[in-house]
């Protein structure tokens, strides 16, 4: 059974949220969507009820405030997990994430548990990025990888599959990133597991429009948090 699913966390993403689901449909047909709205004051989940009136394929996740990417994207999980849905992707609502590369990861689930988008794999890229932003991800997927001690190339990328029975697995209810953090944790839950992953290179465009919600605090919080993850129990232990 393939019943895939697409989570697109939001706050104030009006801009862009309308544009982002009809390429991702365009493109990806056969998926539905899932957009969790944090309470955004600017109307996004508005819009996004108007294109659910004519678009089944469509679904709205709204949470009363903004409480930060991974609990946006753990509610997101167990909605989807609930629903019966078989392959969890996580998307960027800002159009660094490309929906034709969607197209790769949804293929290479066939042969694996989890699939991460990856800008560091041979194929993979970086578009209109100042030489300090690459630094900061560089050296923290290099950090991650000597800490963690799993090969994955892109450890803070954000646009990732994951099967059900992985969610189930890892504990999403242990989980305590939030931020930055919240995808080395995914990652390296799932390693530690003992999943089948892939590396699909992808290419990743700073966003288009709106104001980018990475700062320093997020940054940081990522590589004191590496050590908590690394030694964080196992789920039932």
């Amino acid at each position: 059974m393939f019943k895939p699913v697409i989570i697109i966390p939001t706050y104030n993403e009006k801009e862009n949220i309308l544009a982002i689901i009809a390429a991702v449909l365009k493109y990806n047909p056969e998926v539905d969507i899932l957009v969790v709205d944090d309470g955004s004051p600017d109307g996004t989940a508005g819009l996004v009820e108007f294109f659910m009136s004519s678009e089944k394929r469509v679904h709205l996740l709204l949470r009363k405030q903004k409480e930060g990417l991974g609990k946006a994207y753990t509610a997101g999980f167990k909605w989807c997990l609930e629903k019966g849905f078989t392959h969890l992707v996580e998307m960027d609502a800002d159009f660094s994430h490309r929906a034709e590369d969607l197209v790769k990861i949804l293929k290479a689930a066939e042969a694996n548990d989890f699939v991460i988008g990856s800008r560091y794999v041979e194929g993979g890229s970086t578009v209109n990025w100042g030489i300090l932003r690459k630094i900061i991800s560089r050296g923290g997927g290099i950090y991650s990888r000597l800490i963690l001690g799993y090969p994955v190339q892109d450890w803070t990328g954000g646009f990732n599959l994951w099967t059900a029975p992985v969610l189930r697995k890892i504990g999403l209810d242990e989980i305590r990133s939030n931020g930055y953090s919240f995808q080395i944790e995914l990652k390296f839950r799932a390693c530690r597991e003992g999943f089948k992953y892939q590396e699909v290179p992808i290419t990743f465009e700073d966003r288009r429009v709106g104001k980018s919600k990475m700062s320093l605090k997020i940054v940081l919080e990522a590589f004191y948090k590496v050590w908590l993850i690394k030694f964080s129990p196992k789920v039932g232990s």
